[in-house]
């Protein structure tokens, strides 16, 4: 798969663009194991039951990396550099939802090819689940790249420890 960057000069304050994914119980563990955060919330159902929100819900910086992704491989694309990000979690994102990120251009910044992003992400239901401000700087040159697939991820109980 190929895909195409955006560069600062392309780019028009008003431009959207929309990146979707399910999250499903996989990638609540595979987040988990990559960023060490084992919160029993995401992570143990008998738990998550005797919380408010009743069952394991994803981490909230799993959402902000679905953020990272629309930035990434949509706008600007390839050759784009986050700078930063301010966010808001406003609702739980549950197992098997299915979030939609939108990214808008609201401003260009002359003396540097920045750009800030509007994020939002939703819910299948539309409930906002996130929302932020990003700043990016967009490349300027263009450029077309070969996606190459990540490596298959294969999670395996852990051993339980003992303490004999």
């Amino acid at each position: 798969m190929q895909i195409s960057n955006v560069t600062f000069d392309e780019i028009a304050i008003g431009d959207t663009t929309t990146y979707t994914r399910l999250i499903t119980n996989q990638e609540v563990e595979a987040f988990a194991a990559i960023s060490g955060d084992h919160n029993p919330l995401h992570l143990d159902p008998e738990y998550a039951a005797t919380t408010a929100f009743g069952e394991c819900i994803a981490h909230g910086m799993l959402t902000g990396a679905l953020i990272s992704a629309a930035i990434a491989m949509q706008l600007p694309g390839p050759g784009s550099v986050y700078l930063s990000q301010n966010i808001q979690f406003r609702a739980p994102v549950m197992l098997e939802d299915t979030l939609t990120v939108t990214l808008t251009v609201t401003d260009k910044h002359a003396k540097r090819p920045w750009v800030t992003l509007q994020c939002e992400v939703a819910n299948q239901e539309g409930k906002a689940v996130a929302k932020g401000e990003a700043q990016v700087a967009a490349p300027t040159e263009s450029e077309t790249v070969t996606i190459v697939p990540p490596p298959a991820i294969q999670l395996v109980e852990a051993a339980s420890v003992s303490g004999d």
